[in-house]
């Protein structure tokens, strides 16, 4: 009994030490890309391509509310035919409008594509840097404190955003 007790004893207090030996550092990430011109500019970029990419949908779906309103003025004249080729008009321009947004702003669309295009490689760059810090001051583990973990209280001398930005190239960041 007593030797069972005490290699729980020595499990116990060598697993304490590990965790307490374990090095962590914090970093915002949100700061450090804020910080980054080239993503501020793939940011505008995107927003633009957004921005055009709304105004060509909305365009569709104006011409599908033009179209029926046109055919609700005229319903009466027509013929049973006629009415029918016109509904289905109307539908077939409404599933356009919505196969158009579902491209542009659906998953792996449009928009996720020039995502990737244009901001994966700069996020890539800020990994590598943080992996590059991390390996070369023994960090064990790196907590981001603008994702969605929560960090209620870190101290400066464990947050590395600056140095990543440093090695980034970065030299006069500001903090919002």
């Amino acid at each position: 009994m007593k030797k069972i007790l005490a290699i729980l004893t020595l499990l116990l207090t060598t697993s304490v030490f590990t965790a307490q030996a374990q090095r962590y550092a914090v970093l915002d990430s949100d700061y450090i890309l804020e910080n980054i011109s080239d993503y501020k500019r793939a940011q505008e970029k995107l927003d633009e391509f957004s921005k055009n990419w709304q105004k060509e949908i909305d365009n569709k779906i104006a011409e599908v509310e033009r179209l029926y309103k046109s055919y609700q003025a005229e319903q009466v004249m027509l013929s049973k035919e006629m009415r029918k080729q016109r509904e289905e008009g109307i539908m077939s321009a409404e599933r356009d409008a919505k196969e158009l947004q579902k491209s542009r702003f659906g998953y792996e669309g449009d928009l996720f594509k020039k995502r990737q295009e244009l901001v994966k490689p700069i996020q890539d760059r800020v990994y590598n840097s943080v992996q590059k810090i991390s390996k070369r001051k023994g960090y064990d583990v790196i907590f981001d404190k603008s994702a969605d973990l929560s960090v209620f209280y870190n101290s400066t001398k464990v947050d590395i955003s600056n140095e990543v930005l440093l090695d980034l190239g970065v030299t006069n960041p500001k903090r919002n």
